[in-house]
């Protein structure tokens, strides 16, 4: 059972907070968030970090800014991801309101895989280019830069991972290289590939490129930004709070793109009221399921339409690929359910699934998922080829799982074919009669690198609610604001009497609560159809609902225990 317990605040930090004007509940709210003054909650773009300490990105801008005055062809390689596929998007558009001549090709998960390989390196010199442009890929790609410098073809690596050992011989912009000094290393892959624009346009200006013409405004690329930002799950520092914040914005001013608009209409959520959940839960995974199941070369499409007329057909599909990849998840989870009875989970460190009939491109889902319910890293396999199985990992807080995984390499050479990612997430290969091998070296690894104390599933609220504090004015500042990883929304605790309840949509219970305070509120309990106690000990979240023209303060249920 997991530990329910409030987080810790400093009262430093939440009396500055009053003094400077803000309410007892958001000052507790921030102040457990580490915020120190109201400037740092102010999202505009003039608060942005600058380009000019990122490693590279000078020397990136100098040769896309040669290559747009020799009309060179350039090639944008993309991850089949929402932060590839939004990178991708951000890029085409921005590098062509700058100038360039620029094309694309984002590989097919199932028959190229990922990264600037070289087969995709083949695959794209059909299309003649001058120079490739990596997006949110190619920090590991060592044979794929000399495949391409071996046919004479320049490289740019634009990326946001983990760098190997060994590192590609070209120009690289990547804030986690060794020697850069960029204060924020949790810019997405979208949002390295929107500094890369804004230090180019800034040597175009210097060049004079706009003395005669009207500099592009590159703002209008950060609905983009913002959505692949939200949907990589990257930490939501105060500068990618910047980027996110300033996208929202344009989503809720109605002045997004044609395709994110029509992503909010195929998902039935109003744009108006855009947050964080809307691109990280709603659009998101719409976009993502062009690449699981498909090709994310039409999400790509969806995302440059010009017209509503041409994206709202393309949403439409991707969201019933959703639908269907929804539905191939939930037999997964099943499948893995079964397959973990006969498993001693609470005795293990870690977790590690593998069937041959798993669906690749949903891995990752049901790592996230099986990750959640038992408290362990958790990597899932499925065959990609007769002589290659593909893992997708997550991890929990106290495992780096690259490093765990760079520490299984290292100790068995032969074991791991490629791997690479992030502190929580990563990807990797091994041939089909290595899967035994392997989960005994990761379960080894973990057990080193990990405290016992690590396993323990710890819900961290936000105390409880006064009677004054369950109002729609609470719930309506809360969403405003930009949330999401390292940066958590407000989750708060508290004892309900519980009055009514029914199933909603299969998987969902809908609820009428008591608190404390003598208010009756509804309630909702998203895929947790079992019945509740009378009385329950409830980790929540404040919310609007908004029904048939109707308002409506919610309890959102995150986590229910029988109260003593």
């Amino acid at each position: 059972m997991p530990q329910v317990r409030a987080r810790t605040v400093s009262s430093e930090l939440q009396q500055r907070l009053i003094a400077d004007g803000m309410s007892e509940l958001e000052a507790r709210l921030y102040a457990a968030r580490g915020i120190a003054s109201p400037i740092e909650l102010e999202h505009e773009f003039k608060h942005l970090l600058p380009f000019t300490s990122m490693k590279g990105i000078a020397a990136a801008a100098k040769r896309l800014a040669d290559a747009i005055a020799k009309r060179e062809r350039l090639l944008i390689v993309a991850d089949y991801d929402a932060d590839g596929a939004t990178a991708c998007s951000v890029g085409l558009k921005g590098l062509a309101m700058l100038g360039a001549v620029v094309d694309f090709v984002v590989p097919n998960r199932f028959e190229y895989g990922y990264g600037l390989t070289p087969e995709i390196v083949e695959l794209a010199a059909t299309k003649s280019p001058d120079l490739i442009v990596t997006v949110d890929n190619g920090i590991a790609s060592v044979a794929g830069v000399a495949a391409a410098k071996a046919r004479g073809i320049d490289i740019l690596v634009t990326d946001h991972h983990l760098p190997g050992d060994v590192l590609p011989d070209c120009l690289i912009v990547n804030p986690n290289q060794p020697g850069c000094e960029f204060p924020s290393k949790n810019l997405a892959g979208v949002g390295v590939m929107f500094y890369v624009l804004l230090a180019l346009r800034a040597e175009l200006r210097e060049r004079g490129a706009f003395a005669s013409a009207t500099e592009p405004n590159l703002a209008t690329l950060l609905d983009l930004v913002a959505l692949g930002t939200v949907a990589d799950v990257v930490k939501l520092d105060a500068n990618n709070r910047i980027l996110v914040e300033q996208g929202l914005k344009r989503m809720r001013a109605g002045r997004a793109s044609a395709g994110v608009m029509a992503l909010f209409q195929a998902a039935g959520r109003n744009p108006a009221k855009a947050s964080c959940f809307d691109l990280g839960f709603t659009l998101g995974p719409r976009l993502n399921a062009a690449g699981r199941l498909d090709d994310m070369s039409f999400g790509i499409a969806c995302l440059l339409s010009t017209s509503e007329d041409d994206a709202l057909p393309r949403a439409r599909e991707l969201d019933q690929l959703n639908r269907a990849r929804r539905d191939i998840e939930a037999g997964m989870r099943e499948e893995a359910e079964i397959a973990l009875k006969s498993i001693a989970v609470e005795a293990n460190y870690c977790i590690a699934l593998y069937r041959p009939d798993w669906h690749q491109g949903v891995i990752g889902i049901v790592a996230s998922r099986v990750k959640e319910r038992y408290n362990r890293p958790t990597i899932v396999f499925a065959d990609a080829s007769e002589t290659e199985i593909k893992g997708s990992g997550r991890s929990i807080p106290g495992l780096h799982l690259r490093d765990a995984l760079d520490l299984v390499s290292k100790r068995h050479p032969d074991l791991i074919v490629k791997f690479g990612g992030h502190a929580m997430a990563a990807g990797l290969s091994l041939r089909p009669d290595d899967f035994g091998r392997f989960q005994a070296a990761f379960e080894t690894v973990c057990r080193e690198l990990m405290d016992e104390s690590a396993l323990e599933r710890i819900i961290e609220t936000d105390g409880e609610l006064s009677a004054g504090d369950f109002s729609f004015a609470t719930a309506e500042r809360i969403e405003k604001q930009v949330w999401g990883q390292g940066f958590p929304a407000p989750l708060f605790q508290g004892h309900f009497r519980v009055l009514e309840q029914r199933v909603v949509g299969e998987r969902h219970l809908k609820v009428k609560l008591a608190n404390d305070h003598g208010m009756v509120l509804d309630g909702i309990r998203f895929q947790h159809p079992d019945p509740l106690p009378r009385d329950v000990q409830a980790a929540y979240s404040l919310s609007v609902n908004e029904f048939r023209g109707e308002r409506i303060l919610q309890v959102m249920l995150d986590y229910v225990e029988a109260s003593a």
